[in-house]
């Protein structure tokens, strides 16, 4: 039972070791990743925030002219200063809650461009937010699948855990033959057990011709 258990422990490490290397390879960049929440979504937010700082400026003013009291109390003697306070606190708090959308927006997106579940992960970052804020989303970020790329020598999509090209047999992640460790195709020597290491289509050929 406990050769069963290490066995186990030893898979799921190894899973998580290519893994996390093939998010290494990922080039992501900021607004590269924004492009992908709904334009749509970025247009009504912006719209509800405009509405919200018109609506918060005018109840406050003319809640002030029928004998109220402006807000925040301090600035009640300048109408001009304690609006400009009014729309910077709405803009704060517009802020976070816009963050907390368009992160909602990219996970479910994202998980759907790596194959994932989006609308299970969308329900698991939703359920956590209002008492955790963002343990969801770093679950998601460390959990997430590599995204799939074109294969280098066929170009066919190909997800980020496959080994080798579905279409054309490349060996996507050589390994060292010697420790079984991930080496890069450009490598005369694995940086681990400094073992020779053949050519990516040679290791192909081996791992693929029958026994």
């Amino acid at each position: 039972m406990a050769d069963y258990q290490q066995r186990v422990t030893d898979s799921w490490n190894e899973r998580r070791r290519v893994i996390r290397l093939r998010k290494r390879k990922e080039r992501l960049h900021f607004w590269d990743e924004f492009r992908i929440i709904p334009k749509w979504l970025v247009a009504i937010v912006i719209m509800l925030f405009l509405a919200a700082e018109v609506i918060a400026i005018l109840v406050n003013l003319d809640g002030a002219k029928n004998g109220g009291t402006l807000f925040p109390p301090e600035l009640r003697n300048d109408p001009a200063l304690a609006s400009l306070a009014l729309a910077g606190i709405v803009a704060a708090v517009s802020l976070v809650s816009a963050t907390l959308i368009f992160l909602v927006a990219y996970v479910n997106r994202d998980a759907k461009r790596r194959g994932m579940n989006s609308g299970l992960w969308t329900l698991l970052v939703l359920v956590l937010m209002p008492g955790y804020l963002v343990i969801g989303f770093m679950v998601y970020f460390l959990m997430r699948e590599p995204l799939p790329y074109n294969c280098p020598q066929c170009g066919t999509t190909v997800g980020g855990r496959f080994n080798f090209c579905p279409n054309c047999k490349l060996n996507l992640h050589p390994s060292c033959p010697q420790c079984k460790r991930e080496v890069a195709e450009t490598d005369k020597f694995c940086p681990y057990c400094a073992s020779d290491l053949k050519n990516p289509a040679q290791q192909t050929e081996a791992l693929t011709a029958p026994k």
